[in-house]
């Protein structure tokens, strides 16, 4: 094996290993936006308890679609950590 080919396949797994990285920083986002999200509703429930039900549902399905965000960037760091780190190599052989 020359050379290069160390020098690629060292490449390759440095980029899976940024990739990943930064593919799961995107769960701090959601955290974020749910925590706000959450503290918000709980302050409209405080200032009118009677809408407790509309404000609790609509909070419940907001934290739904803010946290598909923080899983597609888990997935993704996963299949950079242990999948695309084998394809790279099958390419480079």
């Amino acid at each position: 094996m020359g050379d290069f080919q160390v020098l690629a396949k060292g490449i390759a797994l440095a980029g899976c290993g940024i990739g990943a990285g930064c593919a799961l920083i995107a769960g701090i986002g959601p955290g974020i936006g749910e925590g706000t999200a959450v503290s918000k509703a709980l302050e409209a429930i405080g200032r009118q308890p009677e809408c407790k039900g509309d404000v609790t549902g609509t909070m419940l399905l907001g934290c739904a679609v803010a946290e598909t965000t923080g899983i597609y960037g888990f997935v993704t760091g996963l299949l950079l950590i242990f999948v695309a780190p084998g394809m790279f190599m099958g390419y480079l052989n």
